[in-house]
């Protein structure tokens, strides 16, 4: 469908010049503007989201009038406590965190969404809030489509319908897994666990991410983050300057890390990639 990218852009710039005498200038913008056009269309079709990458390239393609690929910046929040859920995400890249709040103003995660999942599941649940939040924790993009156009395009006879099933399941396993993990493995172990599980969804070993940030994710002070980044970059198996975190020996990271890390990729590995579907081709 996107495949002709070069040949439609000519195409078109040919079109322009023959309709309206353009000048050298203005033949450079309107390349330029359809450049982006073309290459967000790639973009749009060619998700790197596993749910949207498993689906038949019929249904995807049903489904593509209705996405937006959107950039979600840091700290971007993609919804509030108690308000009514605008848009659904599936992440391309980046993690989304959910928090659960307290009356003092404390929150803690819950869980993170990356390339495997999508966020807003409350819709497909058939609920429109939840008292939790979500939000942008490392910037990257995601297709976003309109709740009101999901409740009408997702029903029980879609294949994503059953994708979604599966993956609420391995989302519940996360909650879990995570549960059981924040009482009893050492802020060592949780941390390994946390920044494998970024690194798996980003797709790169540098990301941004403060201290501040995962004291409030692994539920600890932001002193006793400090401490266990300065143990594991003296040790070599981290790089940390200036809100950027880089992993420079995973294989060292994987060792440290507890065995939640393996149960919850094994879960979601299990419940998505067995669908019974072929991936579209990229």
């Amino acid at each position: 469908m996107y495949g002709g990218i070069h040949e439609s852009l000519q195409n078109s710039l040919s079109l322009a010049r023959s309709v309206v005498p353009v000048t050298s200038a203005m033949y450079i913008e309107v390349k330029l503007a359809l450049t982006s056009f073309f290459m967000s269309s790639q973009d749009l079709y060619n998700s790197k989201n596993r749910l949207l990458a498993a689906l038949p390239e019929e249904e995807y393609e049903r489904l593509l009038p209705h996405f937006e690929l959107v950039s979600l910046e840091l700290k971007q929040m993609l919804y509030v406590p108690n308000e009514s859920i605008e848009y659904i995400y599936f992440p391309n890249n980046g993690v989304v965190s959910m928090l659960t709040l307290m009356e003092n103003g404390e929150a803690i995660e819950v869980a993170t969404v990356g390339n495997e999942g999508m966020v807003g599941l409350p819709i497909f649940l058939g609920a429109n809030t939840m008292p939790g939040e979500a939000f942008s924790q490392v910037p990257g993009s995601a297709m976003q489509m309109k709740a009101s156009v999901f409740r009408r395009e997702v029903t029980p006879e879609t294949v994503i319908y059953g994708l979604l099933q599966r993956y609420t399941q391995a989302l519940f396993n996360q909650i879990a897994q995570s549960a059981a993990c924040n009482r009893l493995h050492s802020i060592e172990e949780r941390f390994c666990r946390w920044m494998l599980m970024t690194q798996d969804r980003v797709s790169s070993n540098e990301f941004t991410m403060t201290h501040e940030f995962l004291g409030q994710m692994l539920g600890v002070r932001r002193a006793s983050v400090s401490v266990t980044a300065a143990v594991l970059q003296k040790a070599g198996i981290i790089q940390y300057s200036r809100g950027k975190m880089k992993i420079t020996d995973r294989p060292q990271m994987e060792n440290i890390a507890c065995e939640c890390y393996g149960i919850i990729k094994t879960e979601y590995d299990r419940l998505l990639n067995n669908s019974g579907k072929c991936a579209r081709a990229e």
